[in-house]
């Protein structure tokens, strides 16, 4: 059941990290919705630093979901860096305001966002595969 969310919540969220980076990048975001200090260029320039893993998220994020579709086994790996990056740009951004004391609900909603969901299905890729042969109770190499 938990895992008939994963589709659609990473559908949102890398679809909606290369959204945010063209708007961001057309200069489409208005003032009145921007973050404090966004015209700062120490603050614009610690933005930018998110970009790489952001678009990196979003392309292990949807490739996962590709090659879930197609039934490779290796979606679960790239489902589980999609969603540990995930947790870390969300953990950045939140740790950042935190220590700057900047309380902005809109961005701090989307940044827990981001820390949050991923806990919930992190688990699920890290439990040993019952089907997986076992010597001494480790996982045999194949």
């Amino acid at each position: 059941m938990l895992m008939k969310l994963l589709k659609p919540l990473f559908f949102i969220t890398d679809l909606g990290f290369i959204v945010y980076w063209l708007v961001t990048i057309f200069h489409r975001i208005p003032d009145s919705a921007a973050f404090k200090d966004y015209d700062n260029p120490i603050i614009v320039a610690w933005n930018w630093s998110f970009f790489p893993l952001d678009i990196l998220i979003s392309i292990t994020g949807l490739y996962s979901l590709y090659l879930q579709k197609k039934k490779r086994p290796a979606w679960r790996s790239y489902a589980l860096i999609s969603l540990i990056l995930t947790f870390c740009s969300g953990l950045q951004a939140i740790a950042f305001w935190g220590f700057s004391r900047d309380f902005d609900v809109t961005w701090w909603a989307f940044n827990l966002y981001l820390m949050i969901y991923p806990l919930f299905f992190i688990r699920y890729f890290i439990e040993k595969d019952p089907s997986e042969p076992k010597a001494n109770g480790l996982p045999v190499s194949r």
